[in-house]
């Protein structure tokens, strides 16, 4: 696969995050909204195949084709935004401001969101026969991962709100090398194996993804979860979307940014 080297895919990575910023609001509501739907689609895949095989790496690893296929059309998620476009303003790119790249990541969440929800009433009416019969095993899988990953950390006070948070710091360490990946390589089979290997590793370690979770939690209430919109923002998505932020940014977007764009001088020998 041709490779780009470390100075060019992080000179790409700012690139990008210039163009996110001055994109119009209609292309970056529909490209978040497709984002989203793609992504909850490979949701209902990976645990579909979960349910199926009674091995949840099996999910692990067919999860990523929904992240490969956003990717190559040229979708965004919030996870990726969050570490590409501040890379921007460290780099004093012309007309990139804060108020720029907070209108980007507001625009973004609120494409995912939407596209997510599409597909989590979608597909909810398939799983019930339009709300006419009870949720099937699979179904009823996603309803209880929604409990578990809302009520499950509320138990544990602000422990459980601090668990939650790093699992979604390492979720988009992970999720925002992937997006990266795409960026290394200049064929389609390089970009695919690049990001295929960081998403499922985040899957199969049960780390939290604010978009995914704007899928599993909308369809788990509709799906007869015991939990309620409240314990999915306080408990879940705000923790988890502030742990993205972090993980994206300082573990991927900085480090790669600074060693590679803004390298200290060699030093002296002797």
């Amino acid at each position: 696969m041709a490779y780009l080297s470390p100075a060019e895919f992080v000179t790409k990575m700012v690139d990008t995050g210039e163009a996110k910023i001055h994109m119009s609001t209609r292309d970056t509501l529909i490209r978040a909204f497709m984002a989203g739907a793609i992504l909850a689609l490979a949701a209902v895949f990976a645990v579909s195949a979960s349910v199926m095989s009674g091995s949840a790496l099996i999910g692990a690893l067919l999860f990523p084709v929904g992240v490969c296929m956003l990717y190559l059309l040229g979708f965004d998620l919030l996870t990726g935004v969050f570490m590409l476009t501040p890379l921007a303003l460290l780099d004093k790119r012309p007309g990139v401001t804060v108020r720029g790249i907070l209108r980007n990541w507001g625009l973004v969440f609120v494409g995912n969101f939407l596209g997510a929800l599409t597909v989590a009433g979608m597909m909810a009416f398939i799983f019930t026969y339009g709300f006419s019969v009870p949720p099937g095993e699979i179904g009823q899988k996603i309803g209880h991962i929604g409990e578990a990953r809302t009520l499950g950390y509320a138990e544990y006070g602000l422990m459980g709100w601090a668990t939650i948070f790093l699992r979604g710091v390492l979720c988009n360490w992970m999720v925002s090398t992937g997006v990266v990946g795409a960026m290394i390589s200049t064929t389609v089979s390089g970009k695919v194996i690049a990001m295929w290997m960081p998403i499922m590793l985040f899957f199969a370690m049960g780390f939290e993804h604010s978009v995914v979770n704007m899928f599993l939690f909308p369809s788990g209430l509709m799906l007869g979860g015991n939990f309620s919109v409240m314990d999915y923002f306080i408990w879940n998505e705000i923790p988890v979307v502030l742990g993205n932020i972090v993980g994206g940014l300082a573990f991927t977007g900085l480090t790669l940014y600074t060693t590679h764009a803004r390298t200290a001088p060699q030093r002296a020998i002797g």
